[in-house]
């Protein structure tokens, strides 16, 4: 790619021996990028960075994926993040959908993702810590009638 000046000429072979210019591209800086959004026609939003699809290819595959919108942000977080034997916890998180349903399988799969929480037992202390905790509407609120604090009547010594 030969720099014309200010610019940088983008060549494409259009036919078998001859050499196209395509685009011209402003000169930058190292460590200072030019994107131009038209460069990327493809992209949803311009710049946007395309999420790997999921293709599952197995029967296994597909059952995990099928588990619900949880299953596969986890399953795309797990191999960035360094996840071992993810085809064994895949497997073990379909059989507990069996007993729990797949929306609490599903809820726990999404919470691991997001917490980046991948070891073996990870599923089930969310799954557990899931069944613990009460549900959103029954948790009490600290305000004024309900505090967490302990109590302030040990300031009222203060200052005398």
């Amino acid at each position: 790619m030969p720099v014309v000046g200010e610019e940088l000429s983008v060549t494409a072979r259009t036919k078998p021996g001859d050499l196209s210019e395509v685009w011209r591209h402003h000169l930058s800086t190292p460590g200072v990028p030019q994107i131009i959004d038209q460069h990327y026609p493809d992209h949803l939003d311009s710049r946007s960075i395309h999420q790997p699809r999921l293709q599952p290819r197995s029967e296994a595959e597909i059952a995990f994926v099928g588990i619900g919108p949880g299953a596969g942000r986890w399953l795309k977080e797990a191999g960035p993040a360094g996840a071992t034997r993810s085809r064994a916890k895949m497997t073990r998180a379909v059989e507990l959908t069996t007993v729990l349903g797949n929306d609490k399988v599903d809820q726990a799969l999404g919470l691991a993702a997001t917490a980046e929480r991948f070891a073996d037992t990870d599923l089930l202390s969310i799954l557990g810590h899931l069944a613990d905790s009460k549900p959103a509407g029954e948790v009490v609120r600290a305000d004024e009638s309900h505090s967490v604090q302990n109590g302030t009547i040990g300031w009222q010594a203060l200052g005398r």
